[in-house]
């Protein structure tokens, strides 16, 4: 037979004590349901936590990663629409330096041509000193290359290289500032449409490498976005509570809890059993 004492109720203390649990698993599953998040301090789950914060940086700097291939994006966007205009304008010189090259063509009409000749090669420096994108142009001369960031850890970098498009440059050999077709005979404009060809056959080259650059920031650009949804996900599989779970968990232990009261009630009332025997 159990002691039965009024200095110490062992029924009164167990039920205290499953109430205790049951209020602190109470707290728990009400925190989860506020936060949405199972883990969200280490003090939950100081492994887990950790994970899920490193995971977290890497998502973060990725955002840095898909700010730097946009900003490559548009400053080759921009470098390839210039370097169109370039090449159409070229197209335009060839055509007024093969009109000029007729040999029946008087000197009156061969100035004409001579003009917009040299119309569309102003044109074209202009095209290509104006191609700027936040303070990068890949197609002047000695135009800088572009290096956009790779990767989360700032140590790899997609580089697509400048291409000079501006008169006299590598790609626009014999096609500079004072170039023309003459007015006099037809052979400057002769010798002009082989220069201009060259030269368009170059600029064709310069562009299709831009254009991979490009091609390969986009294809980088999407892998990126894909890894940083990934990730989020990750962390969400990590962290994240079951509220559907949570809910039904909570309304459970508010039960629990109520029942725990009763169970308390009960125990603190068994002793005045005693008071019978005394009577």
């Amino acid at each position: 037979m159990g002691l039965y004492s009024v200095n110490t109720n062992r029924d009164a203390m167990i039920a205290l004590q499953n109430l205790n649990v049951t209020g602190s698993e109470l707290g728990v599953a009400q925190q989860r349901i506020s936060t949405g998040r199972k883990v969200d301090s280490a003090k939950d789950n100081g492994s887990t936590w950790a994970i899920a914060q490193s995971m977290r940086a890497t998502s973060t700097s990725l955002n840095a990663v898909k700010d730097s291939l946009q900003r490559g994006q548009s400053t080759l966007d921009v470098a390839l629409a210039a370097g169109s205009s370039v090449s159409d304008l070229l197209l335009q010189m060839k055509e007024k330096a093969l009109a000029a090259s007729d040999t029946t063509l008087d000197t009156a009409g061969r100035s004409a041509l001579n003009e917009d000749f040299k119309a569309l090669r102003d044109q074209l420096a202009k095209t290509v000193s104006n191609a700027d994108f936040n303070g990068t142009n890949m197609i002047k001369t000695g135009g800088a290359s572009l290096a956009a960031l790779a990767n989360a850890a700032g140590t790899s970098k997609i580089t697509v290289a400048a291409q000079s498009l501006g008169l006299g440059s590598a790609n626009l050999t014999g096609i500079t500032s004072t170039s023309s077709i003459g007015t006099g005979t037809a052979s400057t404009a002769q010798a002009m449409i082989a220069t201009v060809n060259t030269a368009i056959g170059k600029v064709s080259t310069a562009l299709a490498k831009i254009g991979t650059g490009s091609k390969a920031l986009d294809l980088h650009l999407s892998f990126i976005m894909k890894l940083q949804d990934t990730l989020d996900s990750g962390v969400g599989n990590l962290v994240d509570a079951d509220l559907a779970k949570e809910s039904a968990k909570l309304q459970s232990l508010q039960t629990k809890q109520q029942l725990g009261v009763q169970a308390l009630s009960i125990a603190n009332q068994s002793t005045s059993a005693l008071l019978g025997l005394f009577r």
